[in-house]
């Protein structure tokens, strides 16, 4: 299993930022993937994550200036972020599976920890201000 991220850099606050997460070794189709972001200050959260039947799931923080879309063909899932402020830096991650929104932030890390195969490298947004 493999999952890859692209798409983070800079960016001023207002603007726009698409993310993309790549993943093989699973059957794409029928897997749940998520994008959990980590920052210094609020620790991690769950962001965005997309279902199999295309069912999708938005945290309070980003609702409305995020969107999960995700293209089979391509086992790709792509996360557009709109409207990005200074608190939307983080560095993201893509995760296969869905997102559970009860998690705490340790959990979330120990989990990002102990399942490598299953999450991405992570990708640095910065939002100036």
């Amino acid at each position: 299993v493999h999952v890859v991220e692209s798409g983070g850099g800079l960016v001023q606050s207002g603007g726009s930022l698409r993310l993309s997460c790549t993943s093989s070794g699973v059957t794409f189709s029928d897997s749940a993937l998520s994008w959990a972001r980590q920052t210094l200050g609020k620790g991690s959260e769950w962001v965005s994550g997309i279902y199999s039947d295309g069912r999708t799931y938005y945290a309070d923080s980003v609702k409305g200036r995020v969107t999960i879309s995700r293209d089979n063909a391509k086992n790709t899932v792509h996360l557009q972020m709109d409207g990005l402020q200074a608190e939307d830096t983080a560095v993201y991650y893509c995760a296969l599976g869905p997102p559970i929104e009860s998690m705490s932030s340790a959990l979330i890390n120990s989990v990002r920890c102990n399942n490598v195969d299953a999450w991405g490298q992570g990708s640095l947004v910065t939002v100036s201000s």
